[in-house]
């Protein structure tokens, strides 16, 4: 359980570093990075919803009702 408590915030700091790369690449005008950073943070985006449907799942198994 710890492990997927870890992995959510590195999930959350690599959406917020990719979102602040995101935008310092729009303001200096590079878009092919920037394109590429859209796709991370669609991908982590995707796996941090997963991640948090599994977690979800253990907490309901546990939880003895």
């Amino acid at each position: 359980m710890g492990k997927k408590f870890a992995l959510n915030i590195f999930y959350n700091l690599a959406i917020i570093l990719s979102i602040f790369g995101l935008v310092w690449c729009y303001n200096n005008a590079k878009y092919l990075p920037a394109g590429f950073l859209v796709g991370v943070i669609c991908c982590l985006f995707y796996f941090k919803y997963q991640l948090s449907k599994d977690l979800r799942k253990s907490f309901k198994e546990k939880d003895p009702k």
